[in-house]
């Protein structure tokens, strides 16, 4: 009694096998498992094509009804210091792409150089990633700008052109990847955004690894409904100016 079983099991198994073995069968096993892999690519190529559909026109609109704003921000910054509006900084895009990343100057035209003379007083302490709640590179205005995450607003012409997504991982400086364990690189492989999950769950005050952890997690679940999710949470977000400096 205790061989019959497995021993049913096992003749079960080879009679399926078996029956595949007819041509009919076998075609229409073969035809089914070129249905499913049709329907998978379908679903994926019409997920990235909706998500670049929305990124176009979401980042047309923005550019067209905020040039207002983008006028008086220039105007602003350019009164303070008489420095370049905008500062393109290198960053690290899909599958570690290089590009140029827009943003409204916030920082004195020497923040660089300064920027080695405050390492030591980082606030994540992994130190992948710099933050200080007080930084002194930071201009009056960009003070402000930053504040409400005005300075962002140029890249809404990353998105237009491809470069980045409305939604996604915060693209990072080419010296953070250049720290990433082979887990945080998790974390590039889709377009980066302007904003994402960790932007509206407290943005600065969250620390790499949990940065790191939420837009995983995203990447893993990510939909067209959880962007839109994403977007509307966005705005109150920056409004509040919770976290961010």
């Amino acid at each position: 009694m205790k061989t019959a079983l497995p021993q049913r099991m096992s003749q079960d198994v080879l009679d399926h096998f078996a029956a595949l073995e007819s041509p009919w069968r076998r075609r229409r096993h073969q035809a089914y498992l070129g249905w499913k892999r049709l329907t998978w690519r379908w679903l994926i190529g019409g997920t990235h094509v909706t998500k670049r559909a929305v990124d176009i026109v979401g980042s047309s609109c923005a550019l067209i009804l905020l040039a207002p704003l983008f006028s008086i921000i220039a105007v602003l910054i350019k009164l303070e210091d008489r420095a370049p509006v905008l500062f393109p900084q290198v960053r690290v895009g899909r599958n570690g792409r290089e590009f140029r990343m827009l943003k409204f100057r916030s920082m004195r035209a020497n923040a660089e150089v300064q920027l080695k003379e405050i390492l030591a007083n980082n606030q994540h302490a992994t130190g992948v990633t710099f933050k200080l709640k007080h930084d002194p590179r930071i201009t009056r205005i960009g003070r402000w700008l930053r504040r409400y995450s005005l300075d962002e607003l140029p890249q809404f012409y990353n998105v237009f052109i491809g470069d980045m997504s409305l939604v996604g991982p915060r693209p990072p400086l080419p010296r953070e990847v250049a720290l990433y364990s082979l887990s945080d690189r998790r974390r590039l492989a889709i377009k980066p955004g302007i904003t994402c999950i960790w932007q509206i769950s407290g943005r600065a005050e969250i620390d790499f690894p949990g940065q790191v952890q939420l837009d995983v997690r995203y990447i893993e679940s990510r939909s067209f409904w959880q962007d839109v999710k994403i977007l509307c949470k966005t705005v109150p977000a920056v409004l509040s100016g919770t976290g961010a400096y």
